[in-house]
């Protein structure tokens, strides 16, 4: 008995550390196991228990277990105590920041006039520099901003889905009028335009929207939060139907370019009320659970009635791993959106526009191939490596082919950085990644992942329960980078335009 005990104690140990290394609560911990084998598992009550040494789980559990983490059973047995703990969370997102120094080249005088020369000679708007400083601010905070969540979740109730009907209620019940109009008869660039607010209570919103009830519904999302997070004071921007660097300011007039309060200002909003939106339709919480048991796929979107970006923006908030990003780009390389919480390179042009993009990265090389009229587009996994310096990187990314509400081609692409996890399930990460990078560079750019990284990244998938990264392991692995005139692959295929 007492030998049984002992081993239920380092059992218990080693389980809550491996939960908590991988980002798990408890309760998603047991849908898991509830997904792989409904008799056989736990409650979170029992799990509880285990953990804490006072249950011992059966045979069938603890294979259940050990396979749902990739460890054998006799590991879980054993009294050896050094279980690795979690690797340590960065501070920011992006890429490493510099030190200040010399101290005098950063100080407040030399930075105002710095600043608008920098906006100035390379055409960047005020707005987008704005934009730029608060995707930092995100990356920095992993996405993480609670007061925007617990604004949500009041509003919403943690309902999920949450319905237009009950959309509209609240719109009604914060005195919001609810006014359509007609693009084909309105005198302003209606087209282009989804909604607009007239203070202090209309929202005027495009007719067409009646048939896409999933952007609907996030327009309705977007400006409830302006209402309740500022009020409905009116300084938010229209929202546009469709994106262009030039209808958002992202490019400014050489020698015209300049940051003034309101650049700050109208960027700032419209970032806390699409964060708002985006949180109000897919809840914190339900929302994890929910991926949880859709395994990541993107198709679950329409369960919900949101859109694919939706989803692809809130896996990089609700997610215990950490390691995301996000891109959605429009032709020929406007990267409308970003976000790294992972530090992924960026192919860097004028802020937003990637002037020689690499063609092996999916999101641009899927720019040009134009979705169907009609039915959906089957998205795309691809496991890449990057030479960052002199490291090799890995990610998985899974991208798709769209068309936004006034029908123009973009590629939207949300992927995670594979070091990390990895080396959370106690492998050397750079190790299989080198041995990736050489498989694909002996082979001119693309192959086969060997077993060994193979094997290794069918764990990752399944800790991790992302689907697409099992995709992605039964086609070729490719060399990307961050510049396409200085492609690493043999001959440079990339380079002379053959990619």
């Amino acid at each position: 008995m007492s030998t049984l005990l002992r081993q239920g104690h380092f059992l218990g140990t080693k389980l809550k550390a491996l939960r908590k290394r991988n980002g798990l609560t408890l309760d998603e911990l047991s849908t898991r196991c509830v997904q792989l084998d409904a008799d056989v598992a736990p409650s979170v009550s029992y799990l509880s228990m285990i953990e804490n040494g006072k249950r011992v789980p059966s045979p069938d559990l603890l294979a259940m277990l050990a396979g749902l983490f990739g460890k054998d059973t006799r590991w879980f047995l054993d009294e050896n105590t050094a279980v690795e703990t979690a690797p340590a969370r960065r501070e920011r997102g992006g890429l490493e920041a510099m030190p200040l120094e010399p101290a005098f080249l950063f100080s407040h005088e030399l930075l105002q006039n710095a600043l608008p020369e920098l906006l100035s000679q390379t055409g960047t708007s005020g707005r987008q520099f704005a934009q730029l400083l608060i995707r930092v601010w995100q990356e920095t905070h992993h996405n993480d901003f609670p007061d925007i969540e617990r604004a949500a979740e009041s509003a919403g109730k943690r309902e999920l889905p949450l319905s237009l009907e009950r959309l509209q209620g609240t719109c009604r019940q914060l005195g919001l009028q609810l006014r359509w109009f007609d693009p084909e008869r309105s005198g302003v660039a209606a087209p282009l335009l989804r909604a607009r607010f007239d203070p202090p209570d209309t929202l005027l919103v495009n007719r067409q929207l009646r048939k896409q009830e999933e952007r609907l519904r996030y327009e309705l999302a977007y400006f409830i939060g302006h209402k309740l997070l500022h009020d409905g004071d009116g300084l938010v921007s229209p929202r546009a139907a469709s994106w262009s660097a030039e209808t958002e300011g992202q490019v400014a007039a050489p020698g015209a370019a300049s940051m003034g309060a309101q650049d700050v200002l109208y960027a700032w909003r419209d970032f806390e009320c699409s964060f708002f939106a985006a949180a109000l339709l897919c809840p914190r919480v339900p929302f994890r659970r929910f991926l949880v048991r859709e395994a990541h796929r993107l198709s679950a979107c329409r369960k919900l009635g949101v859109t694919t970006a939706v989803v692809m923006r809130r896996m990089t908030a609700v997610s215990p791993y950490r390691h995301w990003h996000y891109f959605d780009a429009y032709p020929p390389g406007f990267l409308r959106a970003v976000y790294r919480g992972n530090g992924i390179p960026l192919p860097w042009g004028n802020m937003s526009l990637v002037s020689d993009p690499c063609p092996r990265w999916a999101v641009f090389r899927l720019l040009g191939h134009a979705p169907p009229r009609s039915g959906v587009q089957q998205p795309r996994s691809q496991i890449s490596v990057m030479q960052d310096g002199k490291r090799a990187r890995l990610y998985c990314c899974h991208s798709v082919v769209t068309r936004d509400a006034a029908r123009a081609v973009h590629v939207q692409s949300v992927g995670v950085d594979l070091a990390p996890a990895l080396a959370a399930q106690g492998h050397d990460a750079d190790a299989l990644i080198a041995e990736v990078a050489f498989a694909c560079a002996r082979s001119g750019g693309d192959a086969a992942i060997p077993a060994a990284p193979a094997a290794a990244l069918r764990t990752v998938a399944q800790v991790l329960n992302i689907h697409w990264i099992r995709d992605a392991l039964a086609t070729p692995a490719g060399i990307i980078c961050p510049r396409s005139g200085s492609c690493p692959r043999t001959p440079r295929r990339c380079a002379a335009g053959r990619g």
